[in-house]
């Protein structure tokens, strides 16, 4: 055996169901094998090694996958309520068994710390069962006549065949919060992982195969995302889009989505503001600080990229955020680390240029700034001070360990600079003014608003953004809302 052949073995060994680990796209109930050399390779961010491919699916292959969503919808749609949840629950249980393994097979191929991947399947698994709870209140409601020997109804149907198109920072959990709302409605799905990490979404195909999911309502398929996604905006078969990723590519999609009139749900970037008062509790804002920055190692939408900090603690808060940076490990995933790899080269090359870019406007170096030790792709945590408002930073989605602060004197100058952001998706606000906090959670241009706290998200809450962040909600009640129509019945009773 080849080094190379050992340290693959090794790196996979790990898992107690090697079945979970799926070198295929799966489709109408089957797994495809790649044809010929169509494959594309995944490689584990944290050294480089090759985990493995999967194939690389042609525009007729993902058409005839959607034709046979299309083909099971009306079985499906047509199940009882209780049925779909029956099955959504049975999958439930799947992923909660596999959990180690499904957390393994993450990290080796996204790049997460042990313990965030552990919860990502716990938070992928939530949205499974909150939403097969929901199928069963897909209501009915009724309406006061307005018309003589009138009876009204207004009901909500399955959309049809509905494509996902998920992202690598969150490969487990961003599927499941649409997969599991489109099946809980009546729909059937075709879903579209991302290149870098398809195999948490392969694994979770396969415990979907498990837990009774007839074959063509719950499909995956790999490939280049232009061929993949491409055939899913171009056909007339699929009803509704979702997609999670970056708003330049969400306007794409929905330019492509235009001609079929297809319902979006979308999730795009962010540009969180984290603002903190100097009536704050300094020591729990700084600690929420350091979770809004660096969970998934800053590659998180709802990572805080700006840091506002007034004058009176900025100095305080500074130093004491900076103290534990500095206290941060960095290292592949499997070590469970607080900083793992970032997810390729293009992303290091991103934190090395706002941190130069940040410099040349004058702001200070205080921790960090360089390439990591640990390899390629790792960079080490680093917080720079004074950062201009017309440095990159301040200005566009860093994605990466990198956190940039600076100071204000009074409310309207930070709101103002806040919203100054096309992608309002999460603000951050630390204050103990309960004034305060009801005028900025009201003024504050954002889809979610955090105060005092970071952690938000959840199967009940509804997710999502304003202006550029988004479109529609992911989660909650109002996550099935996009994969339903709305269908009004008049009927005569006289």
């Amino acid at each position: 055996m080849s080094a190379f052949a050992a340290l693959q073995k090794t790196s996979l060994s790990g898992l107690s169901d090697p079945r979970l680990f799926r070198e295929y796209a799966y489709a109408d109930g089957r797994w495809i094998v790649a044809p010929g050399d169509a494959v594309v390779d995944v490689v584990n961010p944290a050294d480089g090694t090759r985990l493995g491919c999967v194939p690389a699916l042609s525009a007729a292959q993902v058409d005839e996958a959607i034709r046979a969503a299309d083909e099971a919808f009306p079985a499906w749609s047509a199940r009882l309520p209780q049925e779909r949840a029956a099955l959504l629950m049975n999958w439930h249980e799947t992923i909660v068994a596999a959990r180690e393994d499904l957390a393994h097979l993450m990290v080796l191929e996204q790049g997460k710390p042990l313990s965030e991947a552990r919860g990502e399947i716990d938070y992928a698994a939530s949205f499974v069962a909150f939403y097969a709870e929901e199928a069963k209140r897909v209501a009915i409601e009724s309406v006061a006549s307005h018309l003589p020997g009138a009876d009204m109804q207004i009901t909500r149907q399955p959309v049809g065949v509905a494509a996902l198109v998920t992202p690598w920072n969150f490969p487990s959990a961003m599927l499941t919060r649409k997969a599991a709302a489109a099946l809980a409605a009546g729909c059937t799905v075709v879903a579209h992982p991302s290149s870098e990490t398809p195999f948490s979404a392969l694994a979770l195909a396969e415990l979907a195969e498990r837990a009774g999911l007839p074959a063509g309502v719950f499909n995956v398929l790999t490939g280049k995302a232009p061929e993949v996604v491409g055939a899913m905006t171009a056909s007339p078969r699929v009803r509704a889009l979702s997609f999670t990723g970056s708003t330049e590519i969400g306007r794409l999609l929905y330019a492509q989505c235009a001609a079929t009139v297809k319902r979006l749900v979308m999730e795009l970037g962010g540009h969180a503001p984290f603002i903190v008062f100097a009536d704050c509790d300094l020591e729990r804002a700084v600690d929420s600080a350091i979770a809004a920055k660096f969970a998934t190692s800053g590659q998180d939408c709802l990572a805080a990229n700006r840091f506002y900090i007034e004058r009176p603690v900025y100095d305080a808060f500074v130093a004491a955020f900076s103290r534990k940076v500095e206290a941060l490990s960095v290292g592949a995933g499997l070590a469970d680390p607080d900083i793992g790899p970032l997810i390729n080269e293009r992303a290091v090359a991103k934190q090395e240029e706002q941190v130069t870019d940040a410099l040349e406007k004058g702001a200070k170096l205080v921790t960090g700034g360089r390439r990591g030790k640990a390899g390629r792709n790792f960079f080490e945590p680093t917080v720079l001070a004074d950062v201009a408002e017309t440095a990159l930073i301040f200005r566009e989605e860093t994605f990466g360990p990198v956190a940039g602060f600076t100071p204000f004197d009074d409310e309207p100058d930070v709101l103002a600079r806040a919203n100054r952001t096309e992608t309002g998706l999460v603000a951050y606000l630390h204050t103990r003014d309960l004034d305060r906090i009801a005028r900025f959670s009201r003024a504050l241009e954002f889809g979610m608003v955090a105060v005092n706290r970071t952690k938000i998200t959840g199967a009940p809450i509804p997710f999502g953004g304003v202006k550029q962040a988004g479109l529609g909600r992911e989660g909650s009640r109002h996550g099935l809302e996009a994969f339903t129509d709305v269908k009004y019945i008049c009927r005569d009773v006289r």
